[in-house]
């Protein structure tokens, strides 16, 4: 039985389907985002109401964002009566409005070196949210802030580190020269610091409470896979998976693996034996994360085990990034009625799990499953029901469209690509389709300050050797560069099969100068060279991770936009063909505009009239992101266009790429992946997506472009239904295109009905209405 001496985890666990948590480490499950936000933002305001003065250490990242609002929401509105009803019911009816102005603030970690003026760094997001934003005491706050951190002869991080590169050997090693021996002695400085900092903590008793999110590799502040379980305040080198997740807010893999971290260690976090400390996950990709941190013994593989040192230690989880324990497990079996669902997932499930393919399966290995043994009326029929539905799935994504208008929609660039490629090109096959691409955002975040710069030196380059012809034409700066677009793209392909680098980057530069006469509404080649000379100065002055003009953000989103218009036209797709919808909400420093980006949507639906629309179906993720509100928008928009026309026959399929997948029990449709398929994807993606080639914002998961891991996910998904089918189905079929698959693609394939119910549901998650 959960039990707790906090009334909120008492009351919410009460009140929710949890169940009985058999881990070490007990946990909560909220139902959505905003649920999980309030239960954190409650404890906490429970916590400080008995501990005004305590010690507090709060997550300092986007995933943070979420509580922060919500404790902000309980605080701001605490004497109005729908907050005090909302009290009354967690046990806090008699609760005053706590201050937040006698806690002391931890900082748990921060990027070293970096600037704390950098909107990017960690101080900067504690200054700004917690001593400003919450009201703490910055003279009771220990922070961690790079320029006060003293160094050997009271040198600057920029004066001993010129490239922000530390090499941590040289406290071992003897130095080579003067410069070596500042930099060690420096390093020395650094960790008497942090001796200091853990002091500190220490001195206040410890961490009263700690609050945090899971890394990608199972790390809390950046306590990395491997730490110390007793590790103290340090400064240390990140592993793979932290400079990924990472990637994002420094403004590139490129920075974030050039930057130590220093960090409060878990010995740190677990000094105080009566600290809370709450871990929070929420969306399906933490999944397995969450479940080896659960599931797991202590271990320094899995940092995040070691609150389990703590009586008040917890988890607190979304239904999505539960799903894999195996009490959740077992709840999705036992809470609801049986349905063939549940027969298929477990007959594949069983299969994976003792590397048996379907038809070797006997009675006992079904009887021995905890989850197979409960269908009902089990058999080995019920094996042949499950294989042949698994065929009938294969032969769905065989099938070969004719004389259909097909509209396929991305959140971001390449995620059509990655998601189902091979589908799309054999759609393609066919004249008698139609075939259309949309891409709703503009993309610039993933383009690093770098690539510009390069891109515009090498503009800068050609236009000076009179490469740039174009530029001659009188009513170029007028009118002429308007036109032709479709010829850059074809310059580009013409000079992949060529393999001439150069021309190739030729027709990247016109462009570049095509969308930079437009977006800055240059009038002559004077201006066109000052304008290029301005941005690449910018550029090179500010930090990677800063937020750039809107103007140079609109340069960076046409440049995915050309490498869109390239992958596509592998095939020879007309330029009218590939939309760019350019979604309002996505542009920084713009309110998102729901009414307008849906109207925007809508039009196209009724201009082009599609009989299959594709999109990414994702499932609950951390929160409303990109890939969410795209799908939302497009829902809205294909349910107003329903009001009217008649759509009863409209399909809408639904993909997954890197980030999610289906399971092959939720899929309706397997599509193959033949070697010829994958070659065309690999070699693609590389020649494409310019900007993505060097993977500066990468997954966790692997260390490579984004077409690396969809090959992964299409290979583990053959795998899989070759457990179900037998490998001999595949190559013993008569039909060339099952001989040559090696791969699968899961789609979903809905009506509207269904497609706008989902939707439904899936917002009632994220935003808890």
């Amino acid at each position: 039985m959960f039990t707790s001496n906090s009334i909120v985890e008492s009351y919410h666990y009460k009140t929710s389907e949890t169940g009985v948590p058999t881990t070490q480490t007990p946990y909560l499950i909220a139902s959505d985002v905003p649920q999980l936000s309030l239960l954190m933002a409650l404890r906490f305001i429970e916590w400080v109401s008995s501990h005004p003065d305590g010690v507090v250490c709060l997550p300092a990242d986007k995933h943070a964002e979420p509580f922060i609002k919500a404790t902000h929401r309980l605080l701001d509105t605490w004497e109005q009566a729908e907050t005090q009803s909302l009290l009354a019911r967690y046990g806090m009816a008699t609760f005053k409005k706590p201050s937040l102005k006698g806690l002391h603030f931890v900082q748990s970690n921060e990027f070293y070196p970096i600037s704390p003026l950098q909107h990017n760094s960690v101080y900067h997001f504690v200054m700004e949210h917690y001593i400003e934003g919450f009201g703490l005491d910055p003279e009771k706050a220990l922070l961690i802030n790079s320029d006060a951190i003293l160094l050997h002869d009271d040198k600057t991080y920029n004066e001993v580190f010129p490239d922000c590169k530390i090499d941590l050997s040289l406290r071992y090693c003897e130095v080579r020269d003067k410069d070596d021996e500042v930099k060690k002695q420096s390093i020395f400085q650094i960790d008497d610091w942090c001796s200091n900092y853990e002091e500190r903590i220490r001195e206040l008793g410890g961490i009263g409470f700690y609050l945090d999110t899971i890394g990608s590799d199972g790390r809390i502040a950046c306590n990395i896979k491997g730490s110390d379980l007793f590790s103290t305040t340090r400064i240390t080198q990140t592993n793979f998976e932290t400079q990924a997740d990472a990637a994002n807010t420094l403004g590139g893999i490129e920075v974030a693996r050039s930057r130590l971290v220093i960090t409060i260690g878990l010995g740190t976090i677990t000094f105080n034996p009566d600290a809370t400390a709450i871990v929070f996950a929420a969306g399906e990709a933490n999944a397995d994360i969450v479940k080896a941190s659960l599931e797991s013994q202590m271990s320094s593989t899995y940092p995040a085990t070691v609150i389990r040192r703590l009586s008040n230690g917890r988890f607190y989880l979304t239904k999505g990034s539960a799903c894999k324990l195996e009490d959740q497990i077992a709840e999705y079996y036992k809470s609801s009625p049986w349905d063939f669902a549940k027969t298929e997932r477990a007959i594949i499930d069983l299969c994976v799990k003792i590397d048996k393919y379907a038809h070797h399966l006997t009675m006992d290995d079904l009887l021995s499953d905890p989850w197979c043994s409960m269908i009902p009326n089990l058999s080995l029929d019920t094996v042949t029901e499950v294989v042949n539905h698994i065929k009938m799935k294969l032969q769905r994504g065989m099938s070969r469209e004719k004389e259909k208008v097909i509209y396929h929609t991305g959140p971001h660039h390449d995620d059509i690509m990655l998601g189902i490629m091979p589908y799309a090109n054999r759609q393609l096959l066919s004249a008698s389709n139609d075939v259309h691409f949309a891409v709703a955002t503009s993309g610039y975040n993933s383009v690093t300050n770098n690539f510009v710069i390069q891109t515009l030196q090498l503009t800068l380059q050609m236009m000076e050797s009179g490469e740039v012809q174009m530029l001659l034409y009188p009513d170029f700066f007028s009118d002429g560069y308007k036109h032709k677009r479709y010829k850059d793209v074809y310059h580009f392909l013409d000079n992949c099969a060529r393999k001439n680098e150069h021309e190739k980057q030729r027709g990247l530069c016109h462009r570049v100068i095509r969308d930079s006469i437009e977006i800055w509404e240059l009038k002559n080649r004077e201006e066109l060279v000052l304008c290029l000379h301005q941005i690449i100065n910018d550029l090179t002055n500010s930090y990677e991770g800063s937020k750039n003009p809107p103007k140079v953000q609109l340069l960076k989103g046409r440049l995915r936009e050309f490498e869109e218009e390239l992958v596509w036209n592998y095939n020879g797709v007309r330029l009218d063909h590939i939309h760019h919808w350019r979604l309002k909400f996505y542009t920084e420093g713009l309110v998102p505009d729901n009414q307008s980006d849906t109207d925007a949507i809508l039009d196209q639906f009724r201009n082009t009239r599609p009989d299959i629309i594709s999109l990414a179906f994702d499932p609950e993720g951390s929160g409303p992101d990109t890939h969410y509100k795209v799908l939302q928008a497009i829902a809205e928009a294909v349910r107003k266009w329903s009001l009217e026309a008649d759509l009863s026959n409209l399909r809408i399929i639904g993909y997954r790429n890197v980030w999610f997948k289906f399971h092959p029990s939720e899929a309706t449709m397997f599509v193959p992946v033949s070697l010829n398929d994958l070659a065309i994807h690999q070699t693609a993606f590389a020649e494409s997506y310019l900007t993505q080639v060097e993977a500066s914002y990468p997954s966790p998961e692997c260390d490579g472009p984004f077409s690396e891991i969809s090959r992964r996910i299409w290979m583990r998904q053959m795998v899989q239904i070759q457990h179900v089918l037998g490998k001999n189905h595949f190559y013993e079929s008569d039909n060339a295109l099952v001989r040559s698959t090696h791969g699968l693609i899961y789609l979903k394939e809905m009506d509207i009905h269904e497609f706008i119910s989902l939707a439904n549901e899936l917002k009632k998650r994220s935003e808890g209405y």
